[in-house]
């Protein structure tokens, strides 16, 4: 399971971040992972930072909660994100 969002960047206003929870028994590096995903996006499309989580906030149906993953990074911005 992952989650994609865009995170503050200093010279390009956002960046794309991905936040991933691993398989069990899976070994990958963040760098490996987003070498991977260059090779079917394009470059602009692929995350520029990616860390791995333990868990990621659902709704009651199951599905990822983008705004609380996005909402830790925005904090304390000008910036109003929605």
């Amino acid at each position: 399971m992952a989650a994609v969002v865009g995170i503050p960047h200093p010279e390009w206003g956002e960046a794309v971040h991905a936040e991933v929870i691993l398989r069990q028994g899976e070994a990958v590096t963040s760098e490996e992972l987003i070498a991977q995903t260059r090779t079917r996006l394009g470059g602009y499309k692929a995350p520029k930072s990616l860390v791995f989580v333990d868990e990621l906030p659902t709704s009651t149906v199951g599905k990822v909660l983008r705004r609380q993953v996005r909402e830790k990074y925005w904090q304390g911005s000008l910036r109003k994100i929605s």
